[in-house]
């Protein structure tokens, strides 16, 4: 009867591994295309034949020049997943240019499919990310100059500004070829169709007036 206890818990971590976020890979190379007349489904797109594959598919050169940071947030990301970058497909992996002006922000958001770590190339910033509820919505916060690196787990809220006088240069890496990015303030206040002004008034304890300003700036930006 004592077996029964560990033998769950090895079920448990094999159940657990099969159902990681990206699978891994069962071939050597998977280019994602775009023609399935030719190619074989694997997550989530479609293979090119590997014998028809070259080096340019394992080839970004998205990231070599500045983000164009002109807009209200004063920051770009640019990001090569494997919607960018094809030869991405069944690795796990992705990467991400993020440029800001000073002052600039890379607001709250989240990636529901993967962790990220960031790397200071140029300039200051300062991040964080909160916990869940479960932990009492911790906010961990730090500085960080060139050179440093920050990791953000996977889900959770988190930020990047720029607090110096010059602009600023990272780099992320994030644990899925496709992690998903979720802004909060644009899908809470620019959802289509928008969500309940009740609901919002209610959820954010504020009058109706402010939760339709707040609609209507990102309802703006955003059609």
């Amino acid at each position: 009867m004592k077996s029964f206890p560990i033998s769950l818990l090895i079920l448990a971590l094999a159940t657990a591994t099969a159902f990681a976020y990206d699978p891994s890979p069962l071939q050597d190379i998977c280019v994602a295309i775009n023609d399935p007349k030719s190619a074989v489904f694997v997550n989530g797109e479609f293979c090119k034949d590997p014998k028809q594959a070259n080096a340019d598919d394992f080839t970004f050169m998205g990231f070599r020049n500045p983000g164009n940071t002109a807009n209200p947030l004063g920051s770009k990301v640019t990001p090569a997943t494997v919607m960018e970058f094809p030869g991405l497909n069944t690795l796990g992996i992705s990467m991400a240019r993020i440029d800001f002006a000073p002052d600039g922000l890379n607001p709250p958001h989240t990636h529901p499919r993967g962790t990220e770590v960031l790397v200071v190339v140029e300039g200051t910033l300062l991040v964080g990310f909160v916990t869940s509820n479960q932990l009492n919505n911790t906010l961990f916060t730090k500085v960080l100059y060139k050179g440093d690196v920050f990791v953000f787990p996977i889900g959770l809220i988190h930020f990047q500004l720029n607090t110096g006088k010059t602009p600023a240069l990272a780099f992320a890496a994030l644990s899925s070829q496709n992690p998903g990015v979720i802004t909060i303030a644009n899908s809470v206040f620019g959802a289509k169709p928008p969500i309940s002004v009740d609901v919002l008034t209610k959820a954010f304890q504020v009058d109706k007036k402010t939760v339709e300003y707040l609609q209507a700036q990102f309802w703006y930006d955003n059609n």
